[in-house]
Order: C-alpha cells, then structure tokens, then sequence
C-alpha cells in the first residue's frame, strides 16, 4: 500500500509541476518581447540552434547521469536550473542575455530529456501511460492558458511582469520537485551499472537501424515546423495581418485550447489506428504551412496556426510512449537522451533554415515548413516498412 501511495505522490506533484511550469506569462509575446530590445527573428533561431547543439552535447551525460544518481535528484537539479533560467529572462535586455537564458535552457532540457517521461512511466509501472503522459502534457497547456489570460487582461504590455511571474511560478514547481520519491526499474544490479556500456552499444546500433532513426529524424521535423510556426513565427504572421498585441494575446489563448487536445490522444488512437495519427500529424502542418505562406487573412492564417497546434498536440503524447517501448530497462533515461540527439541535431539545422528564410521573407519561411512536412512524411513512412526497437 506504501508503495503505490508513493507512487500516486509522484503523479500528483509532476501534474502541479506540470502545470506551474506551464505558465509563462509572456508566452503569448515571446518573439515580441526579445525584439523590444533589438533582438531579430534571425537571431532568436540563432540562439534556439545554438541551444539545440549544447542540448545534444549535454543529453549522453545527463542520461547517463541520471541513471546513476536516480531520477529524481537529476529532476530536482534541472528543476532549479529551470528557475534561474527564467530570473535570467526576466532580467535580460540584449542578445547576450537571451543567449546566456537559452544556454541554462539546453541544460535543463537535456537534463529532463527522458527523466520526466521515466519518472511518470516507471509510476504508472507502464500500464496507461499514453493517457498518462497526455495529461501531463495537457497540465502544462493549462498552466499556459491561465498565465496568458492573466497577461491579456491584466498584465498588457508589461514585459517585465510577465517575466517576474513566469520566474516566481517556476521557483514554486522547484520546491514542489523537492517532494517527489525516487523510482527505479526492476533490474539486476550488475546491468544497473553499465548505462556507459549500453551506450556505446545503442550508438553505433541506432546509425545500423534506419528505420528507428528515420522514425526520429521525422519527429524532430515536425516537432520543429510545431516549434516555428506556433511559438517564434505566428507572432510576426499575425502582425503581417494586421493584428494587434491584444488579438494576438487572444489568438494565443485559443492556441492554448487547442493544446489541450492532446489528452484525447489515446482515445483518438485507439479509434483511427497509429498509423493514421502519425499520417496526419505530417499532412496536417505541411498543408496549413502552405496556407499559411499565401494568406494575409488574419482569421485564416488564425485557423492554419491552430490545426497545426492541435496535429502535434495529439502526436506528441504517441510518439513519447513510441520512444519509450525503444529501451532497454535499467537504461530508460541514457536511451532516450540518444534517441534526443538526433532530434535534437535535425532541430539545430532546421531552426537556422527558418530563421534566415524569416528574416528574408516571411512566407518562405512556411514554405520551408511544408518542405520539412513532406520530407517528414517520405522518413516515417520508409521506418515504418519494418518496425525494429531497440
């Protein structure tokens, strides 16, 4: 009884932490907020890419790590180094600053990267655990949406605020990291110490099975034409039409609802297949894209942004649960920071491309977006010939 007890503690405190990391205030103005200081589109893909290379030199020592030391203190760690990244945020006011914020972000993110997802999987001892992982994600959309109402109706164009609240409530979720119980996967203690060694033999083995690299080359893809066209590029797509800082605020709280969509994930699974989910999840974004980069419609280019979010808002919850039935037990954190390397690599290229395509014309940009879905698409559907895990 004790241990499911701990074990139900675990779920309780990732879904609060869940939801108060989820909400950043200046969420709804993250482009405009770093460009009121005279940061350009090209440089903020440039710090997002130079994050994404520290995160793929990071992820092998941290899964490592984290498999040494437990999941909950590397958790507990990155947790406060979360929080210091955002009074950093908060403070910052020229390019340096942003970059020194995204430099602690690639440590956190790297450090998490499979820890959060172990913590989770390991509690809920495997079963559920694609409807388990879609409500975590859907917590912190929900901590997103509350933070932008409060920044749309009473925060306005105070970018500071934004920024001093986004870094109490993370302050908050570190403390609360502080209570969770360590799990670890039923394993002979002699395999327990041979996450280098497991390593060195997942490496060279992923390059050898193209079907699980294709598979996570195209995640990364579309988690990137996600990234681009729903966080850093609508802002400007919504300017371009004409919209003001308000609207835009607006039109991020109706993003924000349809994030939560991705609770409905399994449902969703179980009644039109995998298969299908992963097909759409590429279609979807590569046809909004093209929309998107002829559109000067407000309300159209509104609705494109929005089927892109709900797309990978339902396929992120699936291909976590993917990833995590592709480890060895034992081994679940240093697994999937391997799997993260190739995602993350494929995103540091990726990012620049929109970048420097943004700041030449915006519209190129989502071409390149639909570029991206369809190259996604021809990856998943050559890996998925012949399932392999490793």
């Amino acid at each position: 009884m004790y241990f499911k007890l701990n074990f139900n503690k675990n779920r309780v405190l990732m879904y609060a932490i869940s939801l108060l990391q989820g909400m950043v205030f200046y969420g709804s103005v993250s482009t405009l907020y770093r460009q009121a200081v005279g940061v350009t589109l090209f440089q903020i893909t440039l710090m997002e890419s130079l994050s994404m290379v520290l995160t793929i030199v990071l992820e092998i020592p941290w899964g490592i790590l984290a498999d040494k030391i437990g999941y909950k203190r590397t958790f507990v760690i990155c947790s406060f180094l979360f929080f210091v990244s955002k009074l950093v945020f908060w403070r910052a006011d020229s390019f340096a600053d942003f970059l020194t914020e995204r430099i602690l972000l690639a440590a956190v993110i790297s450090g998490l990267s499979g820890v959060d997802t172990s913590i989770l999987y390991l509690s809920a001892k495997g079963k559920d655990t694609q409807r388990i992982f879609g409500f975590f994600n859907t917590m912190s959309v929900a901590g997103l949406f509350l933070a932008s109402g409060m920044y749309s109706l009473f925060i306005g164009k105070d970018y500071r605020m934004a920024g001093l609240l986004t870094a109490v409530s993370y302050g908050i979720a570190a403390f609360l990291s502080l209570w969770l119980t360590e799990v670890r996967e039923e394993t002979k203690e002699t395999e327990r110490k041979n996450s280098w060694q497991i390593f060195c033999q997942t490496l060279p083995e992923l390059f050898g099975r193209r079907n699980v690299t294709a598979f996570l080359v195209s995640m990364a893809l579309v988690s990137e034409v996600y990234q681009m066209t729903t966080v850093v590029l609508n802002q400007p797509q919504f300017q371009k039409c004409g919209a003001t800082d308000k609207q835009i605020g607006l039109l991020f709280l109706l993003l924000t609802i349809c994030e939560m969509t991705g609770r409905l994930s399994a449902r969703i699974t179980q009644k039109i297949s995998e298969t299908a989910m992963f097909l759409g999840a590429f279609l979807i974004p590569g046809i909004c894209c093209l929309i998107l980069a002829g559109t000067n419609s407000l309300a159209i280019s509104a609705f494109a942004v929005m089927l892109i979010q709900v797309s990978f808002s339902l396929l992120q919850p699936l291909q976590t649960e993917m990833q995590n039935r592709m480890v060895v037990p034992g081994h679940r954190a240093a697994m999937l920071s391997v799997y993260a390397v190739f995602m993350d690599g494929t995103a540091a290229v990726v990012d620049l491309l929109f970048g420097k395509a943004a700041d030449f014309h915006l519209p190129l940009a989502m071409l390149l977006g639909t570029l991206a879905c369809t190259l996604g698409l021809f990856l998943y559907c050559r890996g998925s010939r012949k399932k392999n895990t490793i």
